[in-house]
Order: C-alpha cells, then structure tokens, then sequence
C-alpha cells in the first residue's frame, strides 16, 4: 500500500514559493502526494499538477486571507481528516515554522524541522548554526516535516493532478490582521533565491549597496546584508543574514565588504559556492569560501557585473 503525504503549498506575492514544489519532490520519494491550496488559482492548480502532485485539494475561504495561525490550523486540518496521511510536510519559512508545531501537538506527531536531507531512512537536519548535522527518525505513526528552501530538486514530472475542493467553516479566529506593512524590496525571494549577493560593513553606505543591487539583477539573484551592515542603516533589517537574520542556501553566495563573524556564518555556509571579496587577506570569510578575491569590492563588483554582462550577450 502506498503512503499518503500531504504537502501545503505556500503562496507569497500571488506566486508559489518554490518549496512547495520541494515539497512535492520530497513527498515523492516517501508515496503519494496529495498538495494542499489555500486561496490558490487554477494557474497555480496546473503548476502543482506539472511537479508531481497526485492530487490537490483546494481551499477557497476569505477568512484565510491574509494567513493567520487559528486559520490555517483549521484548513490544514480539515485537510487531514479528508486525505488520511501519514506525513505532512510543509517549508521551513515563517508559516511553516509557525503552524508545524501547532499541528503536531494536536495530532500527537513526531516533530522534525529544518530538514535538508532525506537517505531514504533517516533526516538530516543541521544543529548549532550550521557548524554539524544530526540524522534523525520517527518512531510515530503521524509525521509532521519542514524543509529549507533550496536544498530539495523540484521534479518536474506530470501527476494525476486530480482536484478536490473542501468546504471548511473557519470560525474562532482569535486574531485579525488588519494590514500588512512589507519593508521587503520586489524581486526575488531572499529565501529561495539561487544567487545571493550580500554586503557587510565595507560596503560603507546605502549607496554602495546600489551596485549590490545591479550584480544580483545581472545574475537574477537578490541582495542580502551581514548585521553589521544593517545596524548601520545600510539598508533594511529584513535583508539580514545569519544567526538573527535569515538562512539562505543559494547556488552561489558573494560576500562583498563581509568579515565573516560566526552569527553571520550561520546563515550562508551552507551555500554551494560562496564567493569572498575583502580587502583584508586574513578576514575570516576567507575561511568557508570556494573562492575569494582579495581586493576593493568598490572597484571589484562593477567590473564582476560588466564581466557577466558581457557573459549575457
């Protein structure tokens, strides 16, 4: 008998983050998946469809819009009663993170997070900042699973895609937001984004971080930050990267003007290429890179992006 998996899809800016679609590809590996949309499209029905998912069911309902804790745990939960699943899986974003626990403690699960791995028996998850990994397994009969964006293959292989939709009274809702204030910059998703080009102090002002800005679009990344230069006001705290900021795990990082403090190693040293430009030969960045350049990054990014430019053409 094949296992059934229920997988939430998650939408952000009237797009499908692309760990729903890992996700899927994880779900895949385990049995049958079955993906959960809330407020989604038709459009979005077919992309579900195009990466594997077996079968959708969809929910459409005002009151889960814009996301809150009490709504979603109640959708997903209906979700669950109807498909009968032995694992849930979700992204380890800001929702995933918020609703997995909540979840599990009602559903008496076995709880794993932040997972990055699967061997076909055991998860891999890391610990301590990044600096080692545990395997873990579960030993319940429900399993509830959040995964790091970027470190899951999307598949892209056609499933049945069946659709199911489920009427679900969302009611008690203990919060209700009334508006939603982003400091995020458009473009890509910090998150999920395969190019990070981030700055530290040496970029020295918000203006440096304009020539950030240009590279990452050349490249089709987005533009990150160390702390340091966030609490200089070089840009935005939401760029943040690192132990009190986000984690990233690109395709390929570039650390501008960045000395590699530990708290912002534990947000980037687990990229696949990460790339340093420092005019300090002993900067301990130097010490996680694949490659570093040591030079003035004032004089460095621009001939980077006009060297990827000319690539382009």
């Amino acid at each position: 008998m094949m296992t059934n998996i229920l997988t939430v899809a998650e939408i952000k800016d009237n797009q499908l983050r692309n760990v729903s679609f890992e996700a899927i590809a994880l779900g895949k590996e385990l049995g049958t998946v079955t993906t959960l949309l809330i407020n989604g499209t038709d459009d979005m029905v077919q992309q579900l469809s195009a990466h594997g998912a077996d079968s959708i069911v969809t929910v459409t309902n005002e009151k889960l819009a814009p996301y809150s804790n009490d709504g979603y745990t109640q959708a997903i939960s209906a979700a669950l009663d109807t498909v009968n699943p032995e694992y849930l899986i979700l992204g380890h974003t800001a929702i995933g993170k918020d609703i997995a626990p909540r979840i599990a403690i009602r559903r008496n699960a076995g709880l794993i997070t932040d997972v990055i791995d699967y061997d076909g028996n055991s998860y891999k998850r890391p610990v301590y900042s990044g600096k080692a990994f545990e395997e873990k397994t579960f030993n319940s009969e429900f399993k509830v699973i959040t995964i790091r964006p970027n470190n899951f293959a999307v598949q892209n292989m056609a499933g049945a895609g069946e659709v199911t939709p489920l009427d679900v009274e969302i009611k008690d809702l203990r919060t209700t937001i009334n508006e939603i204030v982003q400091k995020t910059t458009a473009g890509v998703d910090l998150a999920e984004a395969k190019v990070v080009v981030a700055g530290g102090r040496g970029v020295k002002s918000k203006e440096g971080f304009d020539m950030l800005q240009e590279l990452a679009a050349v490249l089709g990344g987005a533009v990150g930050a160390s702390r340091g230069a966030t609490d200089a006001e070089y840009c935005d705290y939401s760029l943040q990267i690192g132990q009190t900021g986000k984690v990233v795990t690109p395709d390929l990082y570039i650390a501008c003007g960045i000395s590699g403090a530990i708290q912002h190693l534990a947000g980037m040293s687990n990229a696949k290429v990460i790339v340093a430009i420092n005019k300090d030969p002993e900067a301990n960045i130097f010490s996680v890179a694949d490659y570093g350049i040591v030079g003035d990054l004032f004089e460095v990014v621009p001939m980077l992006t006009d060297a990827f430019k000319a690539a382009r053409v």
